[in-house]
């Protein structure tokens, strides 16, 4: 879902920083000495899964994650994002230091959406079912909000110019819903089973 340098109109990528940098100062003071080590892990899956990509137009297929992360951490996905976009930019090249800010948006305010719609649920003693399907509207949450931020950027950039690598981007990530729905689903279960109350606590 990272968008290629050079495609983004200015306008787009200041409004994109803008915001982005907000979340991040956000984040910053939200993130607590308590989940710096959840947050590395969630960092470190993050970068591992959308590192590994296929080029699709002006961007890219692969896992995200996000939304699990999000669900964990809320507005620190911010600050946890922009240090693993940062380091692929760096050492990868992937998706670029001017897009920055836009990358980081479309792949941190669906994360946090996943937070503010899917936390509540998991107040009390959720069963394993509502576990499973809170961690797959994770998964769909997160990747659906990617593409239709991502969409959006292009389509305020581009206009009507986009509209068939938008169209392609939003295809091509079908597979990705359901992988990612999966996955989330799965990790929720298994961290909820093996910390219940680190998780708890994160989702209060």
């Amino acid at each position: 879902m990272h968008i290629a340098e050079g495609v983004l109109s200015l306008p787009v990528l200041a409004s994109c920083a803008a915001l982005s940098a907000g979340g991040i100062a956000l984040g910053v003071r939200r993130l607590d000495e308590a989940r710096m080590p959840l947050a590395a892990l969630l960092g470190a899956a993050f970068m591992v899964a959308s590192t590994l990509h296929m080029p699709v137009g002006v961007g890219s297929v692969h896992l995200i994650l996000n939304g699990l992360a999000g669900l964990l951490l809320g507005w620190a996905v911010f600050p946890l994002f922009f240090v693993a976009l940062l380091l692929q930019a760096a050492l990868f090249s992937f998706g670029g230091f001017t897009v920055l800010g836009a990358n980081l948006l479309i792949m941190a305010a669906p994360a946090l959406l996943c937070h503010v719609l899917l936390a509540p649920l998991l107040r009390g003693e959720p069963s394993r079912r509502r576990l499973l399907l809170v961690g797959a509207g994770c998964g769909l949450i997160g990747v659906g909000g990617a593409a239709v931020v991502a969409a959006l950027v292009l389509n305020l950039s581009g206009g009507r110019l986009f509209d068939h690598l938008i169209g392609m981007l939003v295809l091509t990530h079908a597979p990705v819903f359901v992988v990612d729905a999966l996955i989330s689903a799965l990790a929720l279960n298994l961290l909820w089973r093996m910390l219940p109350d680190m998780t708890r606590e994160l989702c209060p």
